[in-house]
């Protein structure tokens, strides 16, 4: 019969170890990597918007400038994951897509022009409204959750120690050594030190 492998504990913590590290530095090598996918793609665009001329020029500049730190917003809220970072994000979009569509009000002039640039910043102070509301309703929700998994602690805290009172009551009918292995294994099993 094969005896199973049993790992020394501190080779095994230390495996445990290195496997989290070995992940956590896929995942930096993974971010690196989108990091310079985007950048090419902001360079390949970059060269493209060389080809045209007066605003149409500036436009396509604008929407690859835009496009890039879009980019690499998103990427850094899911890195982080934070309410701060999404709200971060949906700021950077709203900034950068405010300046392409500021850019391509030039091709327009006086009423016209006006309107344009009144539309992009109304879309841009709402965006901006938006991921205040958005940024306060995550975090209120993390700590709606924080206060749920507290209680939830508290309640099975309280549980472990009513029947821990119930297990030593039972306890109280025996003496001497067997007493002391009830009361040792109530204290083991409901983890109430």
């Amino acid at each position: 019969m094969n005896k199973p492998i049993r790992l020394h504990p501190i080779l095994f913590a230390a495996s445990l170890v290195f496997a989290a590290a070995g992940a956590a530095h896929a995942a930096a090598d993974e971010h690196e990597a989108q990091r310079r996918t985007i950048q090419e793609r902001y360079d390949t665009g970059k060269a493209q918007c060389k080809g045209l001329s007066g605003n149409a020029k500036d436009v396509c500049q604008e929407r690859v400038k835009a496009d890039r730190d879009i980019a690499l917003a998103e990427l850094d809220a899911l890195g982080k994951n934070t309410p701060d970072a999404r709200a971060e994000a949906i700021r950077v979009r709203a900034k950068a897509e405010y300046e392409v569509r500021e850019e391509q009000c030039d091709d327009f002039a006086g009423n016209k022009k006006d309107v344009c640039m009144k539309e992009a910043k109304a879309a841009r102070d709402k965006a901006l409204a938006e991921a205040d509301a958005g940024e306060d309703i995550d975090k209120a929700n993390l700590r709606a959750a924080d206060r749920e998994q507290r209680a939830q602690a508290e309640a099975e805290r309280k549980q472990r120690e009513a029947d821990y009172k119930v297990a030593k009551e039972r306890c109280d009918d025996l003496a001497g050594d067997a007493k002391r292995v009830c009361l040792d294994d109530a204290e083991r099993r409901l983890n109430n030190k």
